[in-house]
């Protein structure tokens, strides 16, 4: 599946394939996003050429399959670096793989850490913590809306 995603996302180097998720009821769903974000009229663009060359595979001889292309929503957790370098400036929740939490703004990212900045008391208390936690101690990172 990715060998026919691929091709369609050179047209676009800045859109880059995040995750391909694969049901037992031959549902597929394809989560890709951009640097700048994917436009709607892109994701469809996507989906009719990636729908067309997987009818072409036969590998759902009797076309018994179903096909979602989409942007990962905030409700998926961060996978790739590309998107963590994207979100630099947003508030983000992570959760560590000893069970630890930790909510800040994601401040920096590089190809082994990320930076946090967490906000500790309230008022003239108030201090900011910079974290700088190693990606393989990660195991999700959620952008949290903060209005």
């Amino acid at each position: 599946m990715t060998e026919k995603i691929g091709p369609l996302l050179e047209q676009n180097p800045s859109h880059f394939l995040v995750e391909i998720k694969i049901k037992p009821t031959n549902n597929i769903k394809v989560f890709i996003d951009g640097d700048q974000g994917v436009g709607i009229d892109q994701l469809v663009r996507y989906n009719r050429q990636l729908y067309k060359a997987i009818e072409e595979l036969g590998t759902f001889p009797e076309g018994d399959f179903s096909l979602e292309v989409s942007s990962p929503g905030l409700d998926e957790p961060l996978k790739l670096q590309r998107q963590y370098l994207k979100n630099v400036g947003r508030y983000v929740e992570i959760l560590l793989l000893d069970g630890t939490k930790l909510e800040g703004k994601l401040t920096g990212a590089d190809d082994t850490s990320l930076t946090v900045e967490e906000e500790k008391g309230k008022g003239k208390k108030k201090e900011l913590v910079s974290h700088t936690i190693l990606l393989s101690t990660i195991k999700t990172t959620k952008i949290q809306i903060k209005f």
